[in-house]
């Protein structure tokens, strides 16, 4: 697994200290017994002690005060701990967070558990732990936020033990370490080839064979664990890790190539670091979590008392390493979060979170740490008043678009195979009226491109387009817009072009109606629904008509909140079930999964029944739509006036009783088209074939040519047109 570094090294961002604030919600006593109150808050991180009538007894601190303790909101979460002289932690109590999965599901009590569970360790037992499984389990589901709590307990009490000299350690002397410390040399030239990196330790490698998990499970004392060891021989190759810092010159000419190497650079804040991660094996350091929103919660960057985690937004994924460097599946060039410390200086380590399913609702956890230190040939000790002017982007040459094409080439195999299904359905519409003569062929097609849509494009490569995608884009365009942002997902950007030109010839109807995977999970339910006599509700127009617009409401409402504040806007977009049902296939926590399990149990009985009413993507779709330049649906003056054939079995109500089709509502299936050519359904249609059929019986000569034998056709003709 291979992780970039910027040049350079951020300095954390100014805060205000909650501390005294919340020293009313914790008594004394609880986090350091024996004490009776609180003294002034003193020092930088602010600390209060803790005294026994005139003594102190311990020091109380807030962990956001100290180190970064951003969970998965991207907010802080705020502890108070108590540590004493013997730099033993005595107490300690949660007093503020914005994670959702505690909000809504995970009990608040389970995360206080896994809290004192670091109650009564010293300083000295954190810093010689330094992997392997934690005091307390892990709170499954709520892994990302355990994990925070756990490190920035950790971290923060080292960082005051030696800050006020606690349990024997030497204080720190900030400014002295800072003059001593070494900087990268920016000025390096040259490249190496990847064995070169690997033997000089530019490049670190993290091995674990399918044994040594095995093993550590077992040691780490969990029956249920144990209990179920990763299957094969125990060589074989659980996941196989690399890193590096990318920005070290050398090693990232050498990994990323020089227009990839100056890309990166360019694109960087001043200050800013970034970091690729790579590797190969049976377990992605990835996971599924990250996807769209999300964190990437199997890894994190620990530098002293820093702990760095990514989000997808600093995510760009590379295709493939330049040079001789092997072939990785998972490769990811991260940027390191505004706000957070990396000095590419300094040495660091990436912790791998190793899961494991030991019961339907239950996991196991345990980590590895990949320790990396940067080579002294690298770096260089600057003069104390010599400060190198930071590059601006103008300075850069452009980097012709390097990583995303490296992205578009890894992805050349998706990428044929989404341009034949993209042609299949531009096809059916092309054609449509050949095709829905034949409503048997029409039926098998329509389900051959529902299944790929649900299987391979949703369910397999997870390119299920969302409102955020929209949102982002809008911000985009108010704020730093770059084409290569949305160049590095190609099935999406290629996906959102064809769906952008679609818009143009037929409305919002070709993605909604053939090509998105939650569309496709909703129809292809409904017909197991029909198949087993599920009664459907067929819903009152004019109940229909007030419940459409519901959609355009939440999508305004996005919108309005993506203005303000994007983040919020993401959260909000859940409304979508697309993430647990396509992306993450219901493997999340259990709000989420029994929002997206109703809305398809809704639909069991009112097909389409999330399209049709709830749907913000659809509705952003529907906006652009009415640009169309075509109408290809046909409709004869006799539909909806007496007929209502196809207003009746139109799947998600878009035709009126009048016959007129909203085309913001039509998903463009085609089922009005074949009941349009259908001889035995339509009533035009049927007219016809009965006209066609006396035009023939007419025509049949007799077996005589003398006239009485042409009597019997002409009084069948007769006594059939009555019956018409």
């Amino acid at each position: 697994m291979l992780v970039v570094g910027g040049v350079g090294h951020a300095a954390p961002s100014p805060t205000t200290s909650h501390l005294t604030d919340y020293l009313g919600q914790a008594d004394a006593a609880a986090l350091v017994p024996g004490a009776d109150h609180f003294g002034p808050a003193q020092g930088a991180p602010p600390v209060v002690p803790a005294m026994a009538g005139g003594t102190v007894v311990g020091y109380v601190y807030l962990n956001s005060d100290v180190v970064n303790a951003a969970g998965y909101s991207g907010r802080p979460i705020s502890i108070l701990i108590g540590i004493d002289a013997n730099a033993r932690i005595t107490g300690a109590k949660l007093v503020d967070h914005h994670e959702p999965i505690v909000l809504v599901g995970i009990p608040v009590a389970k995360i206080d558990h896994f809290i004192q569970g670091y109650v009564g360790r010293t300083v000295a037992e954190m810093m010689a732990d330094t992997g392997g499984k934690p005091p307390v389990d892990i709170v499954s589901g709520a892994t990302v936020t355990v994990m925070v709590i756990g490190d920035t307990i950790t971290r923060s009490a080292i960082k005051v033990a030696r800050t006020l000299g606690l349990g024997g350690l030497g204080k720190e002397d900030d400014a002295t370490a800072m003059s001593a410390r070494p900087v990268v040399n920016a000025g390096l030239t040259g490249t190496a080839d990847w064995t070169t990196l690997l033997g000089d330790g530019s490049i670190r490698r993290l091995l674990l064979p399918v044994g040594q998990v095995n093993e550590a499970f077992r040691q780490a004392g969990g029956p249920g664990a144990a209990a179920r060891p990763e299957p094969g021989p125990d060589d074989d190759t659980f996941i196989d890790l690399y890193a590096t810092v990318a920005t070290l010159p050398v090693v990232g000419r050498s990994l990323l190539g020089e227009d990839g190497y100056q890309r990166l650079t360019s694109t960087l804040k001043p200050g800013q670091q970034a970091v690729i991660v790579a590797g190969i094996g049976r377990y992605s350091f990835k996971g599924s979590g990250y996807v769209r929103g999300g964190i990437f919660d199997r890894i994190e960057l620990i530098q002293g008392e820093n702990t760095i985690r990514f989000h997808d937004r600093n995510h760009t994924r590379l295709g493939a390493l330049a040079g001789d460097a092997p072939d990785f599946p998972d490769i990811g060039l991260f940027t390191i979060p505004d706000g957070s410390t990396f000095d590419a200086a300094q040495p660091w380590r990436l912790r791998l979170l190793v899961q494991r399913q030991v019961a339907s609702l239950d996991k196991a956890f345990i980590t590895f740490d990949l320790d990396y230190t940067p080579p002294q040939k690298y770096l260089s000790v600057p003069a104390p008043t010599t400060v190198a002017p930071a590059a601006t982007a103008t300075e850069m040459p452009a980097a012709g678009g390097q990583l995303w094409r490296r992205m578009w080439a890894g992805d050349r195999l998706d990428l044929v195979l989404l341009a034949l299904l993209l042609a299949v359905v531009t096809g059916i519409f092309f054609f449509q009226h050949e095709l829905v003569r034949r409503p048997v062929l029409y039926d098998r097609v329509r389900l051959g491109v529902l299944a790929a849509s649900l299987f391979w494009l949703g369910w397999w490569k997870h390119a299920q387009l969302s409102v955020v995608n929209i949102l982002t884009f809008f911000n985009a365009l108010r704020t730093d817009f770059s084409w290569d942002y949305f160049l590095m997902e190609p099935l999406l950007f290629v996906l959102w072009f064809a769906v952008a030109a679609s818009l143009l010839f037929w409305g919002r109807g070709a993605f909604c109606g053939w090509l998105c995977p939650f569309g496709a999970l909703q129809e292809l339910t409904n017909r197991l629904a029909k198949r087993f006599k599920v009664k459907q509700i067929k819903v009152p127009f004019s109940v229909h008509q007030r419940l459409w617009p519901i959609k355009y409401v939440i999508f305004l409402v996005l919108f309005g909140l993506s203005l303000n504040e994007l983040a919020m806007a993401e959260k909000a977009a859940e409304v979508e079930p697309f993430k647990t049902a396509i992306v993450l296939i219901f493997w999340r926590s259990w709000p989420f999964v029994v929002f997206a399990v109703a809305l398809l149990l809704a639909n069991l009985f009112i097909e389409r029944f999330f399209c049709r009413y709830l749907c913000p993507l659809g509705a952003a779709l529907a906006i652009p739509a009415r640009l169309r330049m075509f109408d290809w649906l046909r409709r004869y003056r006799e539909c909806g006036n007496p007929c209502q054939r196809c207003s009746n079995e139109c799947p998600v109500q878009a035709i009126h009783p009048e016959g007129h089709i909203n085309p913001n509502e039509c998903i463009q299936c085609l089922h009005c088209q074949l009941l349009y050519h259908h001889d035995q359904k339509c009533p035009v249609m049927i007219q016809r074939r009965l006209k066609r059929e006396r035009q023939a019986g007419m025509a049949t000569p007799g077996p005589l040519p003398p006239a009485p034998p042409q009597a019997p056709p002409q009084a069948t003709l007769k006594s059939g047109t009555p019956a018409e």
